[in-house]
Parts: C-alpha cells; structure tokens; sequence
C-alpha cells in the first residue's frame, strides 16, 4: 500500500474518510437486482405471515443469547 496515498487520507476528516470508505466499498459491491428482489419477496412474505398471526416474532435478546 502507497503510504503517503494512507497518510493523505488519514489526514481527512472522519466524514470525509467515510465518503471515501463508501465510494470504494461501492466500487467493490456490485448490486444484484435479482438477489436483491428475491431478499424483498421474502421479507414482504415473512412480514404478511406475521402480520397475520402464522408466526411469531423472536426478541432480540433471545436470538442473540442475551438474559433481560
């Protein structure tokens, strides 16, 4: 890695650095819009079965192991 191109960055603003951090994340991640509306069925049908009463929701705390 160029160490003066890593000491002209560190040398922005945090908010900067996250635009930045962003714009290359982006350039990395392609969107996959097929992906992406199979993920929104699903979601929408999990939400209508719920809202529907055939399933129940799980707290937080519960999935992540934690006590209350």
């Amino acid at each position: 890695m160029d160490k003066a191109l890593l000491a002209s960055v560190m040398q922005l603003r945090p908010a900067e650095r996250m635009r930045l951090l962003n714009a290359i994340y982006g350039s990395l991640e392609r969107p996959d819009s097929t992906i992406d509306g199979i993920w929104y069925d699903e979601a929408e049908r999990r939400l209508a079965a719920y809202e529907a009463g055939k399933v129940q929701g799980v707290p937080a705390a519960q999935v992540l192991g934690k006590r209350p």
